[in-house]
């Protein structure tokens, strides 16, 4: 357990920091191996101790816990009503350290024998095994990894580590709670109680499940960025005429070619898997995504469900009736009668109780098992009821609910999701429909209805950093980027396309490649930097431009749509605020960069909190009570950003300083001339990158036939 092997005197010191929680402002690790007080230690003040009683209910302090399972790991985090992390626990299980030496982002350089070299995660922050982080392949070595990367271009995960991870996460988390409540109620403070759970987890990731036995049909999922269905999807493509593609385009808010989502990876399965294939003709197949999974497992009832969220990215739902559509599985030619699919259902509302699932009982260690199973029937049960994919997550995290508002989230690669309410708008740009989220809960026509949100990606956004640092050593750290391209004013005219995969919205082209233009002489290591980040700007740019056309475009059509989004904005515009969060955004400098592509009608705010998407689905998680006097941290979402961005104060009193939420905005300061010469450099740089791959496959093949004519004159 993480704290039962701290002193007393320490545990006290946890109990008396502010709010006693996982973001004090030491580390346990710092405490457990000094074994002294921290520098920092003081007691709580009187004003303090009061205010933590303002989020004390019925005698104890309400917990959301949250499990949030990504691309490259799977954490459990327990958030108050503040919206603080009062315990949190990680599994990292891309790192460096993989005995494959790969990532999801591609090869790494640092060998495995080299214990000197740091470990980076996957958005390329150097990590360490600590009391909150542990590194999978230093922790489980007689298991195979949960990423793995068979061939160029498949990316797989294995669904029982994923389902393992989860539980022992939560187990950490528990297990330190516990401890510190032994001396929270001896110092006469409230104690921490769970009352309810959420589920945030990655997109698009496929999982195939024997319904009689509850276990994978096959030891790995197709990962939502594996493209082994790239023929798939082409020769749907050409077989399709252009009048049946915009029907089924307008009924899923996808577009329909794109190896991302899981019916063409469903397809892969059953053409190339035989016991997928035999399970399927038995009518034992059971599909889902990574929710239904977890949830399937980790509720007493089993609960087979998919939130509209992750459902809306399978390529099987209809948007406007919020089930599965005859015509969209006929398409991927999927059989309804054969395939067990998981019924859909709203963000917010109660799937089950939780339950330790038994068919990982011997991956765990006997005293985690006997911790979970005593949680598991606690009287009464604590309810698993929130669940949300990530980026939709995300958005709620950021506190994005009003029509208008937006989000970009800089990880790998860049995630950008725009609220358009109850309206779904089918983008004429180049952006995706998809659901922002669904709390059908909630007082309120309107704020009960399912949500929509215009999403748009960049395939390169922390990646491009690591590059840097990696490929060209242009940095040590990925911290580094924001100072290092701060130096110089500008990029000194390059530009830099970082289309190392193709690009993403609104261009879509696979065909792009990554391009660095207008160097000189004068050229130095900062400029090349500034430009890389300003490649990563430009792009998020271009989305929220398609985004503000098509919103624009809609208003001819709908004026309450036009008049709800421009009265919910303080500027009174379609999008006047960029909420973001995420690796990147952590650093000053390249928020600042950001704000002056964006220019001044935009103003960059930089989350509170750098876990939005677990914090999303908490939310969640809480609006699922029907009765709001359930909800013990939030009646409403206006209470949420009360709580949350002022500590629980009205409007017009000023919160202390010791609470004052962590937000920073960012705003313009570049000229309409600067702005307009950098983008009109941009669109051109990126029209001189598009088509590279097929213009080199063009070249090969007729090199390839200009040597066979040779090869026939010689004969």
């Amino acid at each position: 357990m993480i704290a039962r092997g701290i002193k007393k005197v320490h545990l006290q010191t946890l109990v008396k920091c502010k709010f006693a929680c996982y973001s004090c402002r030491y580390s346990l690790q710092t405490v457990k191996s000094e074994y002294t007080l921290p520098k920092n230690y003081r007691k709580m003040t009187q004003d303090e101790v009061d205010d933590e009683s303002r989020i004390t209910v019925n005698e104890v302090i309400p917990l959301i816990a949250t499990i949030d399972v990504g691309t490259t790991s799977s954490r459990a985090i327990l958030f108050n009503r503040l919206g603080q992390e009062v315990a949190k626990h990680q599994i990292e299980y891309s790192t460096s350290a993989s005995k494959e030496k790969y990532a999801a982002s591609g090869k790494r350089r640092f060998a495995l024998d080299d214990e000197n070299q740091p470990i980076f995660s996957a958005e390329g922050i150097a990590i360490s095994e600590n009391e909150f982080l542990e590194i999978e392949d230093l922790l489980i070595k007689e298991r195979e990894p949960t990423l793995r990367f068979p061939r160029p271009g498949w990316v797989e995960c294995k669904p029982l580590n994923i389902l393992v991870h989860v539980v022992e996460c939560l187990s950490k988390t528990l297990s330190f709670v516990y401890s510190v409540n032994e001396e929270r109620i001896a110092s006469g403070l409230a104690p921490y109680k769970i009352h309810c759970m959420g589920l945030a987890n990655m997109r698009e990731t496929t999982l195939v499940w024997s319904k009689k036995t509850g276990l994978p049909v096959v030891d790995y999922g197709i990962v939502w960025n594996d493209t082994r269905n790239a023929q798939i999807v082409t020769d749907k493509r050409n077989t399709t005429s252009e009048e049946q593609q915009a029907r089924l385009r307008d009924k899923t808010g996808l577009p329909l070619y794109s190896t991302y989502f899981s019916c063409s990876k469903l397809r892969w399965f059953l053409d190339n898997v035989s016991e997928v294939k035999k399970c399927y003709e038995e009518n034992d197949l059971m599909f889902g995504t990574v929710d239904s999974w977890l949830i399937y497992h980790l509720t007493s009832s089993r609960a087979f469900v998919s939130d509209v969220t992750n459902a809306s990215r399978t390529g099987f739902m209809n948007l406007d009736t919020l089930d599965y559509d005859d015509e969209l599985l006929n398409y991927w030619g999927i059989d309804r009668k054969k395939i067990n699919l998981p019924k859909i259902v709203s963000s917010a509302e109660y799937y089950g109780d939780f339950q330790v699932p038994k068919c990982i009982k011997s991956y765990l260690l006997a005293s985690d098992w006997k911790l979970l199973s005593d949680f598991s029937n606690r009287n009464p049960p604590v309810p698993l009821q929130g669940c949300l994919g990530d980026q939709s997550a995300s958005l709620v995290g950021q506190l994005a609910f009003k029509p208008g508002s937006a989000k970009c989230t800089y990880g790998t690669g860049c995630f950008l999701l725009y609220n358009t309410g109850s309206k779904k708008l089918i983008s004429q740009h180049g952006a995706l429909t998809t659901f922002g989220y669904w709390f059908p809960n909630l007082d309120g026509v309107e704020e009960s209805k399912p949500h929509f949100a215009l999403e748009g990606s960049v395939a390169v956004a922390g990646a491009v950093v690591q590059w840097l640092r990696d490929n060209l050593r242009l940095i040590p750290k990925a911290e580094d980027v924001g100072p290092l391209a701060s130096r110089v004013p500008d990029s000194g005219g390059v530009v830099f396309v970082p289309a190392f995969s193709g690009l993403f919205a609104p261009y879509w082209d696979p065909d792009a490649r990554a391009t660095v233009m207008g160097m000189s002489q004068f050229t130095t290591a900062s400029h090349i930097a500034r430009a890389a980040v300003e490649g990563v700007c430009f792009q998020a740019r271009a989305i929220l431009k398609a985004m503000s056309s098509d919103a624009a475009g809609a208003k001819d059509k709908d004026k309450d749509f036009f008049e709800e989004v421009v009265d919910g904005t303080y500027e009174k515009s379609l999008l006047s605020t960029l909420a973001v969060d995420g690796g990147m955004s952590r650093s000053d400098e390249v928020m600042k960069i950001q704000a002056d592509i964006l220019g001044p009608c935009i103003k960059v705010r930089r989350s509170p909190t750098h876990e939005c998407t677990a914090l999303g689905a908490a939310i969640a998680a809480e609006m699922a009570f029907k009765d709001p006097a359930e909800r013990m941290m939030w009646r409403d979402l206006s209470d949420v950003k009360k709580w949350v961005f002022y500590n629980g104060l009205d409007k017009g009193e000023q919160p202390a300083d010791y609470v004052k939420p962590d937000l920073k905005i960012f705003r313009s300061t570049s000229s309409d001339k600067e702005r307009r010469q950098k983008w009109k450099l941009w669109e051109v740089a990126v029209e001189r990158s598009r088509g590279w791959l097929a213009a080199t496959k063009e070249i090969e093949q007729d090199e390839s036939g200009s040597s066979s004519k040779m090869t026939n004159s010689h004969d």
